[in-house]
C-alpha cells in the first residue's frame, strides 16, 4: 500500500504532499450543483463582484475535500478503516477558480485503539496553501489508521 500505517508516522512528522491541483469555475459550479448550494459568492458573478474579493470564492467544502484528497496517496491510500472527525476548520484566506492548492500534514498525536488491536488512531494538522504559499484552510482530523499487519509466516 502507498499510504503509511500508524507505525510510519511519529508525532511531530510534517509531510509535504507533492501532489498539487488547481481548482477551475467548473469544479466550483459543479460541486455546488450537486450539494444544492446556491450561495451567490460561490456562483452569481454580479452578485460577487460588489463583495470585498470582487469576485466569486470556491465553496470552502470543496476545498477542505480537495485538501483532505490531495494527502490520500502519501498518507492514507489503504491504510486507513476510518475518518473519526474533523475539528477546528478554518478559511484564512479565500480560493479563487484558477488558484493551485498544496498541502501540508503535521502529526499532533497518536494512540493505539483501545478496541481494536490491528489500529491506533492518529490526529493531524492539515494546511492547505496557494502556490504562493497563502494559506486557505487549516483543518485537525482524527484518523483510525491500520497497522502495519504481521509479516507471513506461511510459505
Amino acid at each position: 500500500m502507498p499510504g503509511k500505517y500508524f507505525e510510519d508516522l511519529q508525532i511531530g512528522d510534517r509531510i509535504q504532499h507533492r501532489l498539487g491541483r488547481t481548482v477551475t469555475e467548473m469544479d466550483n459550479v459543479l460541486f455546488c450543483a450537486l450539494t444544492m448550494n446556491t450561495q451567490p459568492l460561490h456562483i452569481n458573478e454580479d452578485f460577487a463582484a460588489k463583495t470585498p474579493f470582487g469576485q466569486r470564492i470556491v465553496n470552502g467544502i470543496l476545498t477542505l475535500g480537495l485538501v483532505i484528497g490531495l494527502t490520500v496517496p502519501d498518507l492514507t491510500e489503504g491504510t486507513i478503516l476510518a475518518n473519526l472527525g474533523y475539528e477546528n476548520v478554518r478559511h484564512p484566506n479565500p480560493v479563487f477558480h484558477g488558484d493551485t492548492l498544496y498541502v501540508e500534514t503535521e502529526v499532533l498525536d497518536k494512540r493505539s485503539s483501545n478496541s481494536r488491536p490491528d489500529t491506533g488512531i492518529v490526529r493531524l494538522k492539515h494546511i492547505g496553501r496557494k502556490a504562493d504559499g497563502t494559506p486557505v484552510i487549516e483543518v485537525e482530523r482524527t484518523v483510525l489508521f491500520l497497522k502495519r499487519p504481521p509479516e507471513s509466516t506461511a510459505g
